[in-house]
């Protein structure tokens, strides 16, 4: 039987699944009911510093994005940090980790970017007995006005110099949250580790208008006829979310800082996937949302079930196992040759395949043969695009078969080529024309 215990950074919980902070971990009722269900750990709601509580809309605070079936793709939010009492959220805290000691709490913080701010509320959480603190530096919304969330989050020089004032203010672990509202990840991500920073954790929101109004023309969600830029997540922004994980992952200056995933986890599969390219955990806010707290149960059991099958008896076994073949375009092998087979006993006679390759690809797809109806790939058009594979709506009903070395390639009459050979040395590469 796997094992699925998480150890982040010193902090230990039964299973790697956090919920994000978020409304799912604003308040005690909340939380308990996660853990009851089986999630290892929470990030509550991100607290603000003493004093008036913040105040959020009374109206319309989500907007959606679905897909043909009404799935929930995206959801576009509004909502600000707890607007709930500083010091009934630090005594709810204190009672759920004292009841729940086995599971991980963590306290997102947001406070003005004043050493002072940081310095008083870094104890007051302390006493809560949390495992640890996440700076909230990606809100894109609300909060950036005023100078917090993403306006910190986007600073570099201001990530770092506050991850300093809390490791020096606090023995908690400090995890860093990102904002992906910024042109390279890695400079945040590095900024947090060159302050002191335990770990980051991405992505935040994006920012974005998720849909407008067509009747009143205002954008989603509509207060009294008027709309805000919020923040996007969701099943939607998990590639934007890999490919960030990724690149901090892979780069030799961040490649060892510890990263807590976030964006569009639904599955055991895209906790995996988030694992393998070098994830410690994730978290988790849209899909509990979605579907309820009950849908770690899920999580739980396919992941172990996939680490018995694929024999991975630890989440160590596979944490990072794609990192190495994360690769830049101009590395990829150009020697290498795929076409795509359609299985004949699946084909539905759609014809999504031959719209979608005659009228924006290759015309590499027959619409008719021998007078009937059917779809045969035509190999010397065929590039390998996959974009067949990808509107098919049969799982497998058109798979990219690569071509043996020797072969001959029907779309250029060459055979192929056994020897890896990228863009760096292709005889068109400008650059390697100037270089010789």
């Amino acid at each position: 039987m796997a094992d699925i215990r998480n150890n982040f950074i010193g902090i230990k919980s039964p299973n790697p699944f956090w919920l994000a902070s978020a409304p799912p971990t604003d308040k005690e009722y909340n939380v308990r009911r996660a853990f009851e269900a089986g999630w290892g750990g929470v990030v509550w709601k991100t607290l603000g510093e003493e004093g008036p509580p913040v105040v959020n809309v009374n109206g319309p605070r989500y907007g959606a994005i679905f897909g043909g079936d009404r799935r929930l793709l995206g959801l576009n939010n509004i909502e600000l940090i707890t607007d709930r009492d500083l010091h009934v959220n630090l005594r709810e805290m204190k009672q759920v980790k004292r009841d729940y000691p086995d599971r991980a709490l963590i306290a997102s913080i947001m406070v003005p970017c004043v050493e002072e701010a940081w310095r008083k509320i870094l104890p007051l959480v302390e006493d809560t007995g949390a495992d640890g603190i996440e700076l909230n530096f990606g809100c894109p919304h609300g909060m950036s006005e005023r100078g917090m969330g993403a306006a910190v989050g986007q600073v570099p020089e201001y990530i770092e110099m506050v991850a300093r004032w809390c490791k020096s203010y606090t023995r908690m672990p400090v995890i860093v949250k990102l904002t992906p509202n910024i042109t390279d990840i890695r400079y945040p991500a590095k900024a947090a580790m060159d302050g002191g920073a335990d770990a980051v954790s991405l992505i935040n929101t994006i920012n974005s208008i998720i849909s407008v109004n067509l009747d009143n023309f205002s954008p989603e969600p509509s207060i009294d006829g008027k709309g805000s830029h919020g923040g996007y997540c969701g099943a939607a922004v998990k590639p934007i979310a890999l490919n960030m994980v990724a690149e901090i992952a892979r780069d030799p200056q961040t490649a060892n800082l510890p990263i807590s995933g976030i964006g569009g986890v639904v599955t055991w599969r895209d906790a995996a996937e988030f694992m393998a390219l070098g994830a410690g955990n994730v978290q988790v806010c849209t899909a509990a949302m979605t579907y309820g707290f009950k849908i770690v149960e899920d999580m739980i059991t396919g992941l172990s079930s996939w680490m018995d099958e694929s024999g991975h008896a630890t989440l160590e076994d596979f944490r990072g196992k794609a990192v190495p073949n994360v690769s830049d375009w101009q590395y990829l092998n150009l020697n290498y040759i795929a076409k795509a087979v359609i299985d004949q006993e699946k084909c539905i006679k759609c014809g999504r395949c031959h719209i979608a390759c005659e009228d924006t690809s290759h015309q590499a797809i027959t619409a008719n043969s021998n007078g009937e109806r059917r779809f045969e790939v035509i190999n010397e058009e065929c590039v390998g695009c996959n974009l067949c594979v990808s509107v098919c709506p049969v799982e497998e009903c058109i798979t990219m078969v690569a071509q043996e070395p020797g072969t001959i390639d029907e779309r250029t009459g060459k055979p192929v080529n056994p020897d890896y050979a990228n863009w760096t040395q292709h005889p068109n590469n400008p650059s390697r024309r100037a270089a010789e």
